[in-house]
């Protein structure tokens, strides 16, 4: 099972999409590592440099509807080459949520109002989950706990470390 904690990547927008997260361009690389470079090349954000921001992140906290656009896969991998395993939203794209779980990582989904509750911690902010519990814990400039929903299947593919991992042991 992957790593659910780590220093949070705050990404203050709605409606980021798969385009912004691995541009279109780099899709035609052989193999997942290669894409680790061009994470969010083409986000636009006041101030956010993804070169600067991303290293040493593990936790993506951001707003609705997080990885529109495209169904590809692409958007999850580069999370993943990058040692992001969890991105903390108010809603997502299914197909994005879908292929999180199928590579055996978390989209957690929260109120607006505990979103902005995580927001407001600062910018130094530690999250750790807990899957079993169903619970994550952000220590900024306080303390918050969150409870998230993740039903069943879902939570069997991110611990078995994805559907194909997943598929192996079952079928």
């Amino acid at each position: 099972m992957k790593n659910f904690s780590g220093k949070a990547l705050f990404l203050d927008r709605s409606d980021i999409n798969t385009d912004e997260i691995i541009p279109a361009k780099y899709l035609t690389e052989n193999t997942k590592m290669a894409l680790q470079p061009f994470v969010l090349e083409d986000l636009k954000l006041g101030g956010f440099d993804p070169r600067r921001d991303v290293a040493g992140k593990g936790v993506v906290v951001t707003r609705a509807n997080f990885g529109c656009g495209s169904s590809r896969e692409h958007a999850v991998w580069v999370f993943e080459v990058n040692d992001i395993n969890v991105v903390i939203a108010e809603s997502f794209a299914r197909i994005f949520r879908q292929n999180m779980y199928n590579c055996g990582m978390l989209a957690i989904e929260l109120p607006r109002e505990e979103i902005n509750t995580l927001f407001g911690l600062g910018d130094d902010v530690e999250i750790s989950v807990d899957l079993a519990k169903g619970e994550l814990t952000a220590k900024g400039s306080k303390s918050v706990t969150c409870r998230f929903i993740l039903n069943e299947f879902d939570r069997k593919l991110v611990v078995a470390g994805g559907w194909l991992a997943y598929a192996d042991k079952n079928y």
